[in-house]
C-alpha cells in the first residue's frame, strides 16, 4: 500500500509520536509511506513540509519575503498580506486559511492508496479540504482529541455544548485558544464539511468514540474502529530495579513514586495540583519514612517536604533513559483532568507498574480499577493518597497488580499490534468500493 501520513509535527507530543511510530512501522512492513507535516521533523526520511507560501497570492507571497526577517515578522505579514483572514480571526473564527492542504496528494511521488488524517489543529490544515479529498482517496481520520467535535478545544472538560452546538463557551483559552466567541459559528461551520465527508475514524479508547458518534463528526463517518495507541515493547518493559536506580543515582530503598509528562506544572490537561496534594498528605502520614516523588518532563528546583522530596526532571526524548525511571520506580501516578489516552500510562504499565489515576477519559480503558491500578475521582487528594499508601505498604498487591498491568499492556498495547490493527483496517477499506472522484475545480 501507498500511504500519506498527516500531522502537526514528526515529533514532539504523543500525536506526532504516534503518528511517526506508525509510519515507520508500516514502512518497514513493506509499504511505501510518507508523512506531511507544518513543521518539526521535515528533511528526515520520509517526511515533507506542507508549503502554503507556493499557493498563496502575490501580494501574501510579497508580504512574507518583506517582512518575515522582523521581529513579529509573521505575524506582521500575514495581517498585511492576508487582512480579511486576520480580520475573522480577530473575530474568533477558526483559521482554515492554509491553500496546500488541497494539494497533499502531490507530495508522494505516486498517488497514495490511503490518506490518513492525524491532528489537524495547530495552524496548517483547511478543513473545507475534507469533502473533496475524502471523495478523491479513503481518508482515515484518527482522533487524538476532541477537537474535531468542538468550536474551538481540544477538550471540554464537563462542558457539554460541543453536542448542541457550543456558543456562550466558558473558557475560550483552552488550546487551541481564540480571541472572541464564535464557537457556535465554528461549530455550523464544522458540521457543513463533516455532511460533506467521507470519513474512516479512528479513535484510541472506547470513551472518545462514544463522542465521536455523539458529535456533528458522526455523519461522515463511513466506518469507525478503537484502536488503541501501542508502545515499543522492546523499550518499555521490565527490567532490574537496583541495578535502574542506580544507573540514575536514585536511592536504593525510598519508595518512589513517578509521574511523566511535558511542562508538568502548566499543563492545562494534567493535574499536577491534586498530586502535589496527595504527596503532602502521604509524606505527612509516613512521618519519617522518606518518599520521592519524581516529576518526570520539567526543569525544577526540587522540594522538601519533611523527610520526603518531590525531584522535578527535564524532559527527555531518549526512551531508553525515560524507560529507566518507570523501571526504577514503585508505582505510577497519573492525576488527569482531560485524557483521550494516556501514553505514559501505558510504558508504565509495560514496565511491570501499578497505576493510580485520574478516573477519566480514555484511562478506564487501560487501568482496571481494582486489578491493574486503581482509579480516583478528579480532584481527589484525599483517595489518590489513601489509594498509594496501600499499595506501598502492601507489597504482595503492588507487586500482583503491576505484574497484571505488564501483562495487559504486553498483550494489547504494543506498536506491532497497533500497527496490524491499523493496517487490517486499511485493507478493509481498500476492499470496499472507491469514492467517486472529483476534479479540483469542483472542491476548491
Amino acid at each position: 500500500m501507498r500511504i500519506l501520513h498527516v500531522n502537526t509535527h514528526a515529533q514532539g507530543g504523543g500525536a506526532a509520536r504516534l503518528a511517526s511510530d506508525l509510519a515507520n512501522a508500516t514502512r518497514e512492513a513493506g509499504h511505501s509511506v510518507l508523512m506531511a507535516v507544518r513543521a518539526n521533523g521535515a528533511g528526515s526520511c520520509g517526511t515533507k513540509i506542507i508549503e502554503h507560501s507556493v499557493y498563496r497570492h502575490f501580494w501574501a507571497r510579497f508580504s512574507n519575503r518583506l517582512l518575515r526577517n522582523l521581529p513579529s515578522g509573521n505575524r506582521l505579514a500575514r495581517c498585511l498580506g492576508r487582512p480579511w483572514n486576520s480580520l475573522k480571526v480577530l473575530l474568533g473564527h477558526e483559521d482554515f486559511d492554509f491553500p496546500a492542504s488541497w494539494h497533499v496528494l502531490k507530495l508522494p511521488s505516486a498517488r497514495p492508496d490511503i490518506l490518513h488524517l492525524h491532528n489537524l489543529h495547530g495552524a496548517y490544515f483547511d478543513l473545507r479540504a475534507l469533502p473533496w479529498l475524502s471523495q478523491q482517496i479513503p481518508t482515515v481520520l484518527t482522533l487524538h482529541d476532541a477537537w474535531m467535535l468542538s468550536g474551538h478545544c481540544c477538550h471540554g472538560f464537563d462542558c457539554e455544548r460541543w453536542r448542541t452546538g457550543c456558543g456562550h463557551c466558558p473558557d475560550l483559552t483552552i488550546y487551541p485558544a481564540i480571541r472572541r466567541d464564535a464557537t457556535a459559528y465554528n461549530w455550523r461551520r464544522k458540521q457543513r464539511i463533516y455532511s460533506q465527508s467521507r470519513l474512516h475514524v479512528v479513535t484510541p479508547s472506547q470513551w472518545l468514540m462514544n463522542k465521536a458518534r455523539d458529535s456533528m463528526l458522526a455523519p461522515s463517518m463511513v466506518s469507525a474502529r478503537v484502536i488503541p495507541h501501542g508502545i515499543d515493547l522492546s523499550v518499555f518493559r521490565p527490567a532490574d530495579r537496583g541495578q535502574a536506580r542506580t544507573d540514575l543515582g536514585l536511592p536504593p530503598e525510598a519508595p518512589i513514586l513517578l509521574f511523566a509528562a511535558k511542562g508538568i506544572r502548566s499543563n492545562v490537561w494534567k493535574d499536577y495540583q491534586t498530586m502535589r496534594q496527595a504527596f503532602d498528605i502521604l509524606s505527612r502520614r509516613c512521618g519519617k519514612k522518606k518518599l520521592l516523588f519524581i516529576a518526570l518532563g520539567e526543569e525544577a528546583p526540587s522540594e522538601r517536604i519533611g523527610d520526603s522530596e518531590l525531584r522535578f526532571i527535564g524532559h527527555s526524548n531518549d526512551w531508553l533513559v525515560v524507560a529507566k525511571y518507570y523501571q526504577a520506580a514503585d508505582l505510577y501516578v497519573h492525576g488527569a483532568k482531560a485524557e483521550a489516552w494516556g501514553l505514559t500510562i501505558t510504558e508504565a504499565m509495560a514496565c511491570g507498574l501499578p497505576v493510580v489515576a485520574s478516573d477519566v477519559g480514555g484511562i478506564p480503558d487501560q487501568v482496571t480499577n481494582g486489578q491493574s491500578g486503581f482509579l480516583i475521582p478528579v480532584g481527589d487528594a484525599d483517595r489518590m493518597a489513601d489509594r498509594i499508601g496501600r499499595l506501598l505498604e502492601d507489597n504482595a498487591e503492588r507487586k500482583e497488580m503491576g505484574q497484571r498491568a505488564c501483562q495487559r499492556a504486553h498483550a494489547e498495547f504494543g506498536l506491532s499490534r497497533m500497527t496490524d490493527n491499523y493496517l487490517d483496517f486499511y485493507e478493509t477499506i481498500l476492499a470496499q468500493k472507491h469514492p467517486i472522484e472529483v476534479p479540483l475545480s469542483q472542491g476548491h
